[in-house]
């Protein structure tokens, strides 16, 4: 390996191309910390996530259970290292009325769940439930207030109900249902999709709105300071920022929300599993997308807030296709192939590049809806490609952010381009360098050419690990839950040059450098 000193400093110099897709990566020149809270994920009262996926009630003799909660699911997330998730909603949250879900549950009244598939619901999950089960999975609980249909009081109530350790009514109702202690409730979104589900607003109309909710959601005796998060904007609506940013006060105001899905067309979309490639480039296109959303929204906020205090909380994102065949169409129940891990491969890459702006983030949804994680069918559960990229990227979770460049040649699809590779890079408490590459070109391999600049020099290790499959459209089933699954990598080296690597078509990569 060649290797030019200085006194506190060498290189992995690149003086060649290999191929055409070259990175430049800074090792000494990190300074932001990737929040590890890019990598929640969010569980709505839709379909079979809650119930029959996270929950499978506490008289189940079938499914091994915590007071109704699947231990399988436990422990697959637990290896997941999620650092958030995200309850009731959604635009469910906006109809949601937390009382209804605490107390004897032979008391509990129902609800019609109008938005996703008109099912009753029994209310037998509610705030101790999924409290208990965040405990449970090691996460942090963010709760999704009512605003479209609910009041003031209603919210600052739950607050009070879920974070009060001193005597109140609501703090002693909590008792009186089996929790002593308050639970630690840091994060809260204030209204759901206010543009839309939740109330059709007109962000001047909202920004009061929230303004008012925001005013009477502090004061208790939480331990963390309470991280309010204003229902965002609708993907490239530019003008909701504007407006939050230039009319809610920003001591009043911790997060800003982004919603953005990859999805073809809302009017016609695309077989989950039997996509053209075609297809699979126009998701892309979309996917893609969150680059140029994230720079002008991040510009917007720039304005009012140069010193990045507000974080900007893409809390749904995700791929969206027709529903499996057979099956209720608002359940959003949909197979998981390697165009969702090209999605979660490249979405998590930008995030992470963002990481000064993007603290926050949640995959639409956990369990049996949209771009899952995970998917169940009575006592069997499989791990999708989506879990697999984000347990493989979670080497990135608080590590510092290496700046890199990057040039990769072109995917083209009739006149239209994208570029072949993503990367992101970052250096953990223990020196090593994680760098994730993705290949999003359905065809061919390509070859990538990676310079280091390094602080420390000594002798080094290259290892990686790769989720690739056959097929673009493979997927893995109840019948064969390990078609794909993250391998060995032995595609890169080191060189005189740095690294090299040949990433075969639609293929994620994570490549450690120790």
């Amino acid at each position: 390996m060649k290797l030019l000193y200085t006194p506190l400093l060498f290189i992995f110099y690149s003086t060649i191309s290999f191929g055409q897709n070259t990175i430049a990566i800074s090792a000494n020149k990190g300074v932001t910390k990737i929040n590890k809270h890019i990598y929640g994920h969010f569980s709505e009262h839709l379909g079979r996530c809650i119930y029959g996926g996270f929950y499978v009630g506490e008289n189940n003799t079938s499914i091994k259970n915590n007071q109704g909660i699947r231990l399988d699911v436990v422990d697959a997330l637990k290896k997941l290292k999620i650092p958030n998730l995200r309850w009731p909603g959604g635009c469910f949250a906006d109809t949601y009325h937390w009382k209804d879900g605490v107390g004897p549950k032979e008391k509990r009244p129902t609800i019609v769940n109008t938005w996703w598939g008109g099912v009753t619901e029994d209310n037998s999950y509610g705030t101790h439930n999924f409290l208990n089960m965040c405990e449970l999975l090691g996460t942090e609980p963010y709760l999704s207030a009512n605003v479209g249909s609910g009041t003031v009081q209603e919210v600052a109530e739950w607050i009070q109900y879920t974070t009060f350790g001193g005597v109140s009514p609501m703090s002693l109702w909590r008792k009186e249902n089996g929790r002593e202690k308050p639970w630690k409730v840091k994060y809260w979104g204030v209204g759901n999709e206010a543009w839309g589900c939740g109330g059709n607003m007109r962000p001047e109309h909202y920004a009061d709105i929230y303004r008012q909710y925001a005013t009477f959601m502090t004061g208790w005796d939480n331990a963390d300071k309470i991280f309010r998060i204003a229902s965002g904007a609708n993907s490239s609506d530019y003008n909701w920022t504007e407006v939050l940013m230039r009319d809610i006060p920003h001591n009043m105001l911790e997060g800003v929300a982004l919603h953005h899905y990859s999805v073809i067309d809302w009017n016609k979309k695309s077989s989950a599993t039997g996509f053209t490639e075609e297809e699979y480039f126009v998701t892309m296109q979309r996917a893609l997308q969150m680059e140029e959303l994230i720079q002008k929204h991040t510009a917007i906020m720039d304005k009012y807030d140069p010193g990045k205090k507000i974080a900007l909380v893409v809390d749904e994102w995700g791929g969206w296709y027709d529903v499996e065949q057979g099956t209720n169409p608002g359940f959003l129940f949909q197979q998981n192939t390697m165009r969702d891990a090209m999605i979660a491969g490249v979405t998590l890459n930008i995030f992470q590049n963002h990481a000064d702006r993007v603290r926050m983030a949640n995959l639409a949804q956990t369990i049996n809806v949209l771009q899952a994680v995970i998917l169940t069918k009575e006592e069997k559960m499989i791990l999708t490609p989506t879990y697999h990229v984000m347990e493989m990227y979670n080497v990135h979770q608080y590590a510092t952010l290496l700046p890199l460049q990057l040039q990769s040649n072109d995917y083209s699809f009739g006149k239209d381009k994208l570029k072949n590779v993503s990367a992101s890079a970052s250096i953990d408490a223990n020196g090593a360098i994680h760098i994730t590459l993705v290949n999003i070109n359905a065809k061919e391999s390509q070859d990538v050419s990676i310079a280091i600049e390094q602080t420390k020099p000594g002798s080094k290790n290259l290892t990686g690990r790769i989720l690739t499959s056959e097929k673009l459209q493979d997927y893995n089933t109840f019948e064969n839950p390990v078609k794909i699954v993250p391998k060995n990598y032995t595609g890169a080296s080191l060189t005189g040059n740095g690294i090299k690597a040949k990433l075969p078509p639609f293929s994620v990569v994570v490549l450690t450098l120790n």
